[in-house]
């Protein structure tokens, strides 16, 4: 597995895969070919199909400036690797000639890869299931954020620190901020009432209005361009920090305990990314948010004294409720289900964790089972309902009032 540095990433919404992705793209091709002036990027299958929506021309645009950019798509092809590829090619108008073309796919969470594989990926555990990783934790005393610091080395925590600073930050940003989202649907921002009516009210409407709160903020900062951190992915950014920030708030945690849990979660991630996907055009959005829901659970059980196999129970019970999620952005933007779907999986993510704690952690399907199914789910689930935006919601949608 690579590191989980490569699970968390901090960029602008409202897609890694469809603007963070591309604009890595856009900008190796440019270190690539400094003496091009001109260039066309050609995009296929989910790029092309929610590209619009999800901004990709606009993230794209940015990245070549001060350079010319023509965009091509192609909404009815695919490249073979994966959904979201594109191909790019590099002219000087002067001469009359192209000076090369790359072949490149954003595989979900900001990261490529072309025919020669992953694009700046370098592999540091030789670990790579959480069977094993179990095995090693319960043979060497440890638990899973250790397992993390002996492959990261101790320099990941101040990585995490930053991490954890501007997920604070994206939390806070989102409550302040109200208005409308850009786009075709003007959808209200809802999480600052949210967060105002849930502090004026107690018990269980508080909590679970907090947590929503706290989602929602994220995931509107994302929908509109915001900066936020991947937790895997840019659509699945709320997931985590809702359950993060609302348990550092309710329950005083230490922020070096708030890192380790960041490192469990990220773990989870990892493990996810590495044998199965996080990107909703491959496996549909419970790779993005029921990775998302299973590294808020497994944080939040270590967080509250879990074990390793009760975090591991937490996790996997998040990815089988998730199963069979689909991705249909309505009109291709990250708002509708995208928004809501954020706050659900919080809660979602705090039920499981509340089980797995009141359990001894037995259990009879373990994660990387529940990973494995979520694979082949995924490549079951037909092309509509995998980010391309013609099928399910995306399909039926209409403005009722």
């Amino acid at each position: 597995m690579l590191s989980i540095r490569e699970i968390f990433k901090k960029g602008y919404g409202p897609s890694s895969s469809h603007t963070i992705g591309p604009a890595r793209a856009a900008e190796i091709m440019l270190e690539r070919y400094p003496d091009a002036n001109y260039f066309v990027v050609q995009l296929y299958g989910s790029l092309a199909l929610t590209g619009k929506g999800h901004h990709t021309d606009s993230a794209i645009r940015k990245s070549f400036l001060p350079k010319q950019v023509e965009i091509e798509w192609f909404n009815d092809k695919s490249l073979p690797l994966h959904p979201n590829g594109m191909i790019i090619k590099a002219y000087n108008h002067e001469h009359g000639t192209i000076m090369g073309e790359w072949e490149v796919y954003s595989i979900g969470g900001g990261d490529l890869r072309d025919s020669t594989g992953l694009i700046n990926g370098k592999e540091i555990y030789s670990i790579n299931t959480l069977t094993e990783i179990l095995a090693w934790c319960k043979s060497e005393g440890k638990t899973l954020w250790e397992f993390v610091e002996d492959n990261e080395g101790k320099e990941i925590w101040d990585f995490l620190s930053d991490v954890w600073r501007t997920m604070r930050e994206t939390v806070k940003r989102g409550i302040d901020n109200e208005g409308v989202l850009p786009g075709p649907i003007k959808l209200p921002r809802r999480a600052s009432a949210q967060y105002t009516k849930a502090f004026n009210t107690h018990g269980t409407m508080k909590h679970i209005g907090l947590l929503f709160a706290f989602a929602l903020a994220v995931a509107e900062e994302n929908a509109a361009g915001g900066k936020i951190v991947t937790a895997p992915t840019c659509g699945s950014s709320g997931v985590l920090p809702a359950v993060l920030f609302y348990l550092n708030s309710e329950e005083s945690i230490s922020e070096q305990k708030m890192l380790r849990a960041l490192a469990t979660a990220g773990l989870i991630g990892n493990i996810v990314k590495h044998n199965a996907s996080i990107s909703g055009a491959e496996v549909g959005c419970q790779g993005e948010i029921g990775t998302a829901c299973a590294m808020a659970a497994a944080a939040m059980t270590q967080l509250m004294g879990g074990s390793p196999a009760q975090i591991e129970y937490a996790a996997e019970m998040a990815m089988e409720h998730n199963l069979g999620l689909t991705c249909d952005p309505v009109l291709g933007y990250v708002q509708i289900p995208c928004i809501e779907r954020n706050a659900i999986a919080a809660t979602k993510a705090y039920s499981c964790a509340v089980y797995a704690l009141s359990s001894d952690g037995g259990h009879k399907v373990s994660f990387d089972q529940a990973v494995k199914t979520m694979a082949e789910t995924g490549h079951d689930i037909q092309d509509a309902y995998r980010e391309t935006g013609i099928g399910g919601l995306a399909k039926n949608w209409e403005a009722f009032s």
